[in-house]
């Protein structure tokens, strides 16, 4: 096990500057095309979220008060702290904050290749 804190990781800022993600670990290391990736994003502000074509995602707020995700006609739901909301990477989602600044802890997997399942513990 090895124990980290997330502010040490370095942010690399969203091409449309609504926020910023902080990679944990991915593999292969340093790769652009990943098998699986976790990280943890900080969204400021509305926007577009970034599509990944054949990848699958689990989305779980840990902080803030909610983000709608949406593709019109496709998917809408909106993430509520400690609840993992999965979709594939491949919608072109646009995020909408309930409330303000949040931040999320991300598990994406490339389909086909890789399967994830992020289940909340409690207790």
């Amino acid at each position: 096990m090895h124990q980290f804190d997330v502010e040490s990781l370095v942010a690399g800022r969203w091409r449309n500057g609504g926020g910023a993600t902080r990679e944990i670990v991915s593999w292969p290391v340093g790769g652009e095309e990943f098998e699986w990736r976790a990280s943890v994003a900080d969204i400021d502000r509305d926007g577009p979220f970034s599509a990944f074509p054949g990848v699958d995602r689990t989305f779980t707020l840990v902080a803030g008060d909610g983000v709608r995700l949406s593709a019109p006609g496709l998917f809408d739901r909106t993430a509520r702290a400690g609840e993992p909301l999965a979709f594939p990477g491949d919608l072109e989602l646009a995020a909408e904050l309930r409330g303000g600044a949040c931040r999320a802890f991300n598990i994406m997997v490339r389909r086909g290749r890789r399967a994830a399942r992020v289940d909340r513990v409690t207790g």
